[in-house]
């Protein structure tokens, strides 16, 4: 991967890499919509090059979703192949389902499109996956060249997966969109799935990285919070048990019951990957524990109240 060339693209690649930079929803996927409408013609004349025969393609959809969903929809049976570019070691992951990779195979050997087709419904042989693969460079090029900017993907396509390598196959996670395209004869109908990271998209609309040089403040710091907020963290409430001296813990023993100090049930703490948050109150709720928060936690008065005496109260 070559080297961004700009500090502005650079922090895109960072942000990128650690949780997927996105965009606004509205303009992603005007963006991506655009293209895909101008891909849809170049698509059916570059499929009908392949088979021999005319295929109905269309837009189905343009939506935002996440990188690993790329395959949310394909089915049991289906073929994947991710390509790279400059920017991105994945800047387009494509899936093709199993009724519109069965259209294609009949297509290509001559079936008649007014017949239905048999469908697939095991791995793929090694010359399905070679027409899928087929199939992906055609997607690729099509889209490529109806980017307002070139995509510059690293193509010849990557040889089609499927079966157990497919589904085993770990997307990174990122803010993407989406692009569905039917292909279809008259009795049968299948999907084509592109899915790409928003800064690709956004990249090929006008050239930008999707952050500009001047931004470097709120709108950054708005971006980067968007998509860490979505992380899950693990709550932990603990409750201070009693002040004890080191002679009195060693002498613990098993079976021994420790007394809760008077205060210790309103001292209780909600803690974060091992960060303490905020000071709650210990109690009960018909058959459920609870903690009811009662101020944010300040590390420095807790420090001051380390070193009052014990049964000191808080200032």
């Amino acid at each position: 991967m070559t080297s961004p060339g700009s500090p502005a693209e650079t922090r895109s690649l960072i942000i990128e890499r650690l949780v997927g930079d996105s965009g606004d929803a509205a303009e992603v996927i005007k963006a991506g919509r655009a293209m895909a409408e101008r891909a849809v013609p170049l698509l059916r004349k570059g499929l009908a090059g392949e088979l021999g025969i005319a295929v109905a393609v269309d837009l189905k959809s343009v939506e935002i979703c996440r990188v690993p969903e790329a395959v949310s929809r394909a089915g049991e049976t289906f073929a994947l192949t991710v390509i790279g570019s400059p920017v991105s070691s994945d800047a387009m992951t494509l899936v093709i389902d199993a009724a519109a990779m069965a259209i294609m195979v009949c297509m290509l050997f001559g079936g008649d499109p007014d017949l239905p087709t048999s469908p697939i419904e095991r791995d793929l042989s090694p010359l399905e996956t070679d027409v899928s693969t087929m199939v992906f460079e055609k997607v690729a090029l099509a889209l490529s060249a109806s980017a307002s900017s070139a995509l510059d993907l690293r193509l010849p396509a990557p040889r089609a997966m499927s079966g157990t390598d497919a589904k085993r196959m770990v997307l990174r996670d990122g803010a993407a969109i989406r692009i569905v395209f039917g292909v279809s004869t008259p009795v049968d109908s299948g999907a084509l799935t592109v899915t790409m990271p928003q800064r690709v998209v956004l990249a090929g609309r006008d050239g930008a990285a999707g952050i500009g040089d001047n931004d470097h403040g709120p709108s950054w710091r708005a971006r980067f919070s968007e998509e860490v907020m979505r992380s899950v963290v693990a709550l932990e409430a603990t409750m201070p048990l009693a002040r004890l001296t080191l002679g009195d813990v060693a002498g613990l023993e098993v079976g021994q019951v420790i007394d809760f100090e008077e205060t210790a049930r309103s001292q209780a703490r909600l803690s974060a990957r091992g960060q303490a948050l905020f000071v709650c109150e210990f109690g009960k709720l018909g058959n459920s524990y609870t903690v009811r928060i009662d101020h944010p936690y300040d590390a420095g008065q807790d420090f001051i109240d380390g070193l009052m005496p014990a049964g000191g109260a808080r200032a």
